[in-house]
């Protein structure tokens, strides 16, 4: 490692890279995720093994100069790397939304703290000599590689506050955050962001303009924080993928002011993944990605009026035993899985439910809305954990023509994502595409109460004629299911 060669490190940087490509290319589709992981962890290994070499190289030639960077470096690879791996490990699958917003966060940290340092000592980093000016190009990658980095970590944060949805501090809950002249006051952050950003990069003379520079990060800091705070929780699915994209673009920022290729294709294929990903989800929502920005209608008070959570309605109610008599009577059923059975992590026991009610001829498929739950594909990495066969899992778009013709639907915790409110013009969520489980012979229906979705509003699905609630936690209900299907 000791005599490792640029052209290798450029060799296996590419290589890297390739492999990041074919990770994406994998996490397309369920049925290749896992295949697209591997991928994505072959990639980064071979990365971090590129650059520790790369990094012994740089210390032995700097041998003279003293310092403990190589060691250092090791003891941030063995301690990071171990406290991941114990989160990873230990995290319960209704938690993921807050890891990957607390990765997300981590990111943006790092690229914030990595921009400081080239501030302070550019020469280390090899962007020019002591005692000379860092040049324009490099301030405005600085610049641009801080704003992003701290509005990713603060904004992070709050998403998972929110998300996490344990915390009594009042930004940290669901419901959002709003005040007269919010959007007036990031505006004018917004604006200082790029006067201050300005002054830095033309300020004249060799010591770095600190001034400016620590200002920016302290207002980019508060400005995460203040994009974030308005989006109510049924948005939340947009924002991780938003901020997924952030944490990309801070990467790739960086990269460019260490001239660190493997940082910026890695960085630009997150920041533009994330975006894509964020047009999708806010497509599945009916919103522009602007709107989700300027305030999410999760709590929004014109929904909370028209909610008819509080309206009394006569519902048709029944049991387990009811629901599982049904089922087993029926030629075809589709479920529609949503953050309830993630919550009661109940998705082996309705694996099992569906192995017993195949066995009887049912033909039973899965319906997949793309913001079910709380994360991007978090529906379908629970059924993953339980590994329900690729080939009964079907994406909205490809079932929804199926659900007129079906005889039985089962909702198990979803909520909004079946509203047919959305077919309302006046609805707040009009246009919002949904899953037509509205349409099926029979519906069940599993919740623990009537209370209403993240949008705040009733759903007249559970009033409908043809429909029959079951309370209840997910899986004591489907392991009763599952009793009574024998």
């Amino acid at each position: 490692m000791n005599y490792i060669s640029m052209n290798l490190v450029t060799m296996f940087y590419l290589i890297a890279s390739v492999c990041f490509i074919q990770a994406l290319k994998g996490l397309s589709s369920p049925a290749t995720a896992r295949t697209g992981n591997a991928f994505g962890m072959s990639g980064m290994a071979i990365a971090t093994i590129t650059t520790v070499a790369l990094i012994f190289k740089l210390q032995a030639q700097a041998a003279s100069s003293g310092g403990l960077g190589f060691t250092l470096v090791l003891i941030g690879v063995v301690v990071g790397g171990g406290i991941g791996a114990f989160a990873a490990k230990k995290v319960e699958m209704t938690k993921m939304p807050e890891l990957v917003a607390a990765m997300h966060s981590l990111i943006g940290l790092a690229a914030v703290c990595i921009a400081v340092a080239v501030v302070a000592e550019p020469w280390v980093f090899q962007i020019t000599t002591q005692g000379v000016a860092l040049p324009f190009g490099n301030r405005l990658e600085l610049f641009i590689g801080t704003f992003v980095g701290a509005v990713t970590f603060s904004g992070s944060v709050i998403a998972f506050g929110k998300l996490s949805g344990k915390y009594k501090f009042r930004l940290f809950q669901g419901a959002p955050v709003s005040f007269p002249g919010q959007h007036m006051l990031n505006l004018g952050i917004a604006i200082a962001l790029i006067a201050l950003g300005l002054v830095f990069c033309f300020a004249p003379g060799v010591e770095p303009a600190w001034t400016p520079f620590i200002i920016m990060a302290v207002l980019a800091f508060i400005l995460g924080v203040l994009i974030i705070i308005p989006i109510g929780g049924a948005d939340m699915p947009v924002v991780v993928s938003m901020l997924n994209s952030y944490s990309g673009w801070a990467a790739a920022g960086i990269g460019f002011s260490l001239n660190n290729s493997m940082l910026i294709i890695a960085g630009s294929l997150v920041g533009s993944s994330g975006a894509i990903l964020s047009y999708i989800m806010c497509k599945a929502m009916n919103r522009s990605f602007f709107n989700v920005i300027l305030g999410g209608f999760g709590g929004d008070p014109a929904a909370a009026a028209t909610g008819g959570a509080q309206e009394q309605r006569p519902v048709k109610s029944g049991s387990a035993d009811d629901a599982a008599f049904i089922m087993s009577n029926a030629e075809t059923v589709i479920i529609v899985p949503g953050y309830g059975l993630a919550v009661a992590r109940a998705q082996h026991s309705l694996k099992e439910l569906v192995e017993k009610l195949t066995h009887k001829g049912v033909i039973v498929k899965y319906a997949i809305h793309p913001v079910a739950g709380r994360m991007p594909g978090h529906m379908n990495v629970l059924l993953a954990e339980a590994e329900v066969p690729y080939d009964q899992v079907f994406e909205m778009e490809d079932i929804n023509g199926e659900f007129g013709q079906t005889d039985v639907v089962l909702v198990l915790g979803a909520n909004d994502v079946v509203n047919p409110a959305a077919k309302d013009p006046k609805s707040p969520i009009a246009g919002m595409p949904i899953l037509e489980a509205y349409k099926a012979k029979s519906i069940i229906v599993n919740k623990r109460s009537m209370a209403s979705g993240y949008a705040g509003l009733d759903n007249d699905l559970f009033y409908q004629a043809n429909t029959m609630m079951v309370f209840g936690d997910a899986k004591k209900v489907i392991e009763a299911m599952v009793k009574a299907v024998d």
